[in-house]
């Protein structure tokens, strides 16, 4: 272990959401309403993800926001009048269910003024964040509850002092589309590797690998003054792979798990309906009946 893991210990308890996209591919749809707030069955995105932090031990969210967003910060505020009303109809069960928005951790802002890249949104977070290690997590994914991946990112880092990421396979016909990893084993275990080496959107020919960083990051403060230190890159964004490879040529150690449960990324319309189909389809209360719909529907060619 490196003398800067050896100076780490503490597990980050701030999370920072960069939210601030304009959602095109969902337009109109997002033209009043932010992508993070679409639902999935009855609660939004941004509340699973929320959920998720809040589950791994996480008491501070701060949301990167944008214009039109203020609505994301509304979701977890007290609505004493629809308690009220819950209250005086006896539904104890929804009551406890608008209440726990607000009880899942302390929600703050901080405004992105132009959308420059996903680093150019954390490095928004640096005053709130100060100087601890912290956790990003993107506004459109989610995994399954009951296989969690960001608590153990949170120990590892810890141990480490570094960087940790989440890696998962992809087609290497959509490397395209993502950070990609080349990775070494590593002494944490079967699931965690050594990163090597990073590069932001390769073309499959050019991928070293079909490992895939996924919206799940663990970073020490260190990463701000990289982001400072970085140029616009892939897109004419400033890219936070480009800034976590620059720390890790400086001799940041950089680890990843490899995540083998199922990833819900609701960050394309087709993505965003396989989510609300598959997570209604588990569902205890209205499951069986979807889901006995749903093979009707299929088996008559999918027609009205």
């Amino acid at each position: 272990m490196t003398s800067n893991a050896q100076a780490s210990g503490r597990r980050a308890v701030k999370a920072v959401i960069p939210a601030a996209g304009l959602a095109t591919r969902f337009l109109p749809a997002t033209k009043a309403v932010p992508k993070e707030l679409l639902p999935v069955v009855d609660r939004p995105v941004l509340q699973y993800i929320v959920e998720e932090a809040a589950s791994a031990g996480i008491t501070d969210v701060l949301l990167v926001t944008g214009r039109g967003k203020t609505a994301m910060v509304d979701h977890f505020d007290r609505r004493p009048d629809i308690e009220a009303r819950l209250e005086e109809k006896g539904d104890s069960q929804r009551l406890a269910a608008v209440r726990r928005t607000s009880d899942l951790a302390d929600i703050y802002t901080v405004r992105q003024g132009e959308p420059l890249g996903l680093g150019h949104a954390v490095g928004t977070a640096a005053s709130h964040v100060g100087d601890n290690a912290f956790a990003v997590l993107l506004g459109d994914e989610f995994v399954e509850q009951d296989k969690p991946l960001l608590p153990d990112m949170l120990d590892l880092q810890a141990r480490t002092g570094g960087i940790v990421l989440a890696l998962g396979e992809v087609k290497p016909s959509e490397t395209s589309r993502y950070g990609i990893a080349s990775v070494a084993s590593s002494d944490f275990g079967q699931d965690v590797v050594e990163v090597t080496g990073l590069v932001e959107k390769p073309a499959p020919d050019e991928a070293p690998s079909n490992l895939a960083v996924l919206g799940r990051y663990v970073l020490p403060a260190s990463i701000f003054e990289a982001i400072a230190d970085t140029k616009p890159g892939s897109g004419g964004e400033i890219q936070l792979t480009d800034a976590m490879a620059q720390l890790l040529a400086d001799g940041t150690p950089v680890h990843a798990i490899v995540y083998r449960g199922h990833r819900y990324d609701t960050g394309m319309p087709l993505g965003y309906l396989q989510t609300v189909v598959m997570l209604a389809a588990k569902r205890d209360d209205l499951g069986e009946e979807f889901r006995s719909w749903l093979a009707e529907f299929v088996a008559g060619g999918a027609r009205g």
